[in-house]
């Protein structure tokens, strides 16, 4: 908030927060305990006191050990990769990808791949549909997409929120996060929504990444306000924008806040029990709701 004129003079320090020095519009608390650099989410790597900076990592102990002698870590214990965006351009390359093979192909492909619980198709003379026992459908799903405006707003969220998760969590957690969070919308959708009207897009994904984003910024003592009205105001379109499967975003929200928790506050000792466990409770969450709503269906 801006200080109003005449107003008491701000407490010392907080006028000169630093800021990461590979990234100066962002100011961080953290600095490297090497070199004592700051640095933000995205460059920090976990090391075995604090974390370091990725030039740091990347020139070794100094000691003439191995570099993997004691591999640093990202903040969720993830392995240090040299393309922290890696993933990320892959998931957004491949749902690119998937959107013109719509629109080159037609109604017919949406159809074949969209969420669809139950419903008759009168030319074929079948009933199709995940309680049909076409499961895929959770999946392919989450990478297909309705319009332009679809597409463009849900690939340059997921660039936004995607890469410095991505850099935080390290490739294979971030994928799982992606993965159970996608699924987990998914699934509530399945559960919740009319059987017969089709659902598409990876917005239940990307919201799992942004429930797991509040987690790691309030972890790191960041700022929660941005995030949290960035959370609001998608909220309040998926409840007022006609023709949005509410359900997928709220479903992949809590699978991304139950995830991301794990993932963030794990204990070093038990870390890959509890992040890949927590993971494993959602994709469990996911089969009970499948099986649940396809009992009532068939």
């Amino acid at each position: 908030m801006d200080q109003a004129p005449g107003s008491p003079e701000e407490p010392q320090g907080a006028a000169d927060v630093p800021s990461c020095y590979r990234h100066p519009d962002r100011e961080t608390g953290i600095t490297c305990t090497r070199c004592e650099r700051p640095i933000c989410p995205e460059c920090m790597v976990s090391a075995s006191v604090g974390f370091q900076c990725p030039e740091c990592v990347r020139g070794g102990s100094g000691t003439g050990h191995a570099p993997t002698a004691n591999q640093p870590r990202t903040v969720a214990g993830g392995t240090v990769a040299a393309d922290p965006r890696l993933v990320t351009k892959i998931l957004v390359g491949l749902n690119l990808a998937l959107f013109l093979v719509q629109l080159s192909v037609g109604d017919s492909f949406t159809d074949r791949f969209s969420l669809l619980g139950r419903a008759y198709v009168p030319e074929f003379g079948t009933v199709e549909g995940v309680a049909e026992g076409q499961w895929y459908r959770l999946v392919t799903s989450m990478f297909l997409h309705s319009s332009y405006m679809h597409i463009a707003f849900n690939m340059l969220s997921l660039w936004w929120i995607g890469g410095p998760l991505e850099a935080a969590l390290g490739r294979v957690r971030y994928l799982a996060l992606y993965a159970a969070s996608g699924l987990a919308g998914s699934a509530l959708t399945y559960l919740l929504a009319e059987p017969n009207v089709g659902s598409v897009g990876a917005s239940g994904a990307i919201f799992g990444l942004f429930g797991a984003t509040a987690i790691l910024m309030k972890r790191l003592n960041y700022d929660l306000r941005p995030v949290i009205a960035l959370l609001v105001i998608n909220m309040m379109i998926t409840i007022f924008w006609p023709n949005i499967a509410w359900q997928a975003h709220v479903g992949g929200l809590v699978g991304g806040l139950i995830v991301g928790y794990a993932m963030v506050h794990a204990p070093r000792e038990r870390r890959n029990l509890i992040q890949y466990g927590s993971c494993a409770l959602v994709l469990l969450a996911t089969v009970v709701m499948v099986v649940m709503r396809t009992a009532e269906l068939t």
